[in-house]
């Protein structure tokens, strides 16, 4: 099915649009719907060669609406074909320019990249643990009103909830007591939370 006008177009279809083209030089009724079914098929093809499957397909769907609503007095597929291929290279430029500028070209799949543990690392682990044991030593050095009082703190109680509870008639006075406790505590842990 070559013609000087339209051989390129035929050979670029392949047979499904050979044969719209076929009923239609022999005078035989072609919607354009079947046209443009035949078209997306190729569109696709043609698409899909360039970018994803999935972005292949919607470009499609974008130039047969293009050409539904801007070319509707188009109907022969010698002048459909080379606009909706000239539509669809203009497409995916701008998919390409819009997946640039996003920075969709550059991602890496979660998949391929390895998580970070967030967790301690085994020194800081260590390091924590050998606080802890320095905190246990010099808590149980203690007085035993210090001790109470670091205990009801602890558990989550306010000062005037631990003003009460030990009986105590000023506030300042647990004030007073909470900063000469944990000053205490700091000298028995060798005057810092950190180990030298």
């Amino acid at each position: 099915m070559r013609d000087r006008s339209t051989g390129a177009v035929v050979e670029t279809f392949g047979p499904s649009f050979r044969q719209c083209y076929h009923r239609l030089s022999q005078g035989w009724p072609v919607t354009r719907d079947e046209v443009l079914a035949q078209l997306r098929e190729r569109i696709v093809r043609f698409a899909a060669s360039h970018v994803a499957r999935d972005t292949a397909e919607d470009l499609a769907q974008e130039v047969l609406m293009l050409l539904h609503e801007k070319y509707a007095h188009l109907e022969r597929p010698e002048d459909l074909l080379p606009l909706s291929l000239q539509i669809v290279r203009f497409k995916m430029m701008s998919w390409r320019r819009k997946a640039v500028r996003r920075g969709e070209n550059t991602q890496v799949s979660i998949d391929e990249m390895p998580l970070p543990d967030l967790g301690p690392g085994p020194a800081d682990t260590l390091e924590r643990k050998e606080m802890l044991g320095r905190l246990e030593t010099a808590l149980g050095r203690l007085g035993e009103r210090c001790r109470e009082l670091f205990r009801l703190k602890l558990e989550g109680r306010s000062f005037p909830e631990i003003q009460k509870l030990l009986g105590v008639g000023a506030i300042n006075t647990i004030y007073t007591w909470d900063h000469r406790c944990r000053k205490h505590l700091l000298e028995l842990m060798g005057g810092s939370w950190e180990k030298k």
